[in-house]
């Protein structure tokens, strides 16, 4: 009864991680192809340009992690921390994407792809949320989290290669995933990080004690050291 309360209640974060998982998946999977076919570079050039918008989210999965942590020990906020970054994050990818299905400019898209995959900036914030719903069961919350990457992984390629055979247009994928970054977007409303599920939490010390905690035992350590110092035979 408890893991089928926790399945109910990741859900919303799966389908929430689908929608991310959906677009990294359209940039792991084509963004060289992307490069070597729409603007018909050798492989050399476009494993460059794939290096470099594949760095920006290098920077954004950073950022994100910090700047989440930044938020919550400021105001102890968890919607402020998780859901607000992941919204911003979407909604920021998207607003970068949609150039690129104007655009013919090669420097000018790989910019603009570059500050989509940005969007790495929500992972912090959004693998943080299991531990906040469900601490005790963190692993499990985790892992029904990754289920909706993992099933974006396996539907994404499929899509992408259907649409692209069809149409033979390399930008439309993108505008699906658009379309899912937007409802991941609002989904994100329902993830309610600041909801811990009954009977999941774990009991902590207030914020206060647990820094006054901290501080005795580091004072303590310090004062033990001084006095094997002081008597040690050597």
């Amino acid at each position: 009864m408890a893991w089928l309360m926790l399945a109910r209640r990741m859900v919303p974060v799966s389908a929430v991680y689908f929608c991310y998982g959906r677009t990294v998946w359209l940039y792991l999977a084509w963004i060289p192809s992307f490069f070597l076919h729409s603007y018909r570079l050798n492989l050399k050039s476009s494993a460059l340009f794939s290096a470099g918008v594949f760095l920006a989210g290098v920077l954004g999965n950073t950022l994100g992690g910090v700047v989440s942590d930044r938020i919550f020990d400021r105001t102890g906020d968890r919607k402020k921390a998780r859901r607000n970054l992941v919204v911003a994050g979407f909604v920021c990818s998207v607003a970068s994407m949609l150039p690129i299905l104007l655009l013919h400019n090669l420097t000018w898209v790989a910019i603009f792809l570059s500050l989509a995959f940005f969007s790495e900036f929500t992972i912090g914030p959004i693998w943080a949320i299991p531990m906040d719903i469900a601490p005790r069961f963190s692993g499990s919350a985790s892992g029904l989290m990754n289920t909706g990457s993992a099933l974006a992984a396996i539907v994404s390629p499929l899509v992408f290669g259907y649409v692209i055979d069809k149409t033979g247009d390399w930008t439309l994928p993108f505008l699906g995933s658009i379309g899912l970054l937007l409802i991941g977007a609002m989904l994100a409303f329902w993830m309610k990080p600041d909801e811990e599920l009954p009977g999941a939490g774990i009991d902590r010390p207030a914020r206060s004690e647990s820094g006054k905690a901290l501080k005795q035992s580091h004072m303590g350590t310090c004062l033990s050291s001084f006095i094997l110092l002081l008597f040690d035979p050597i």
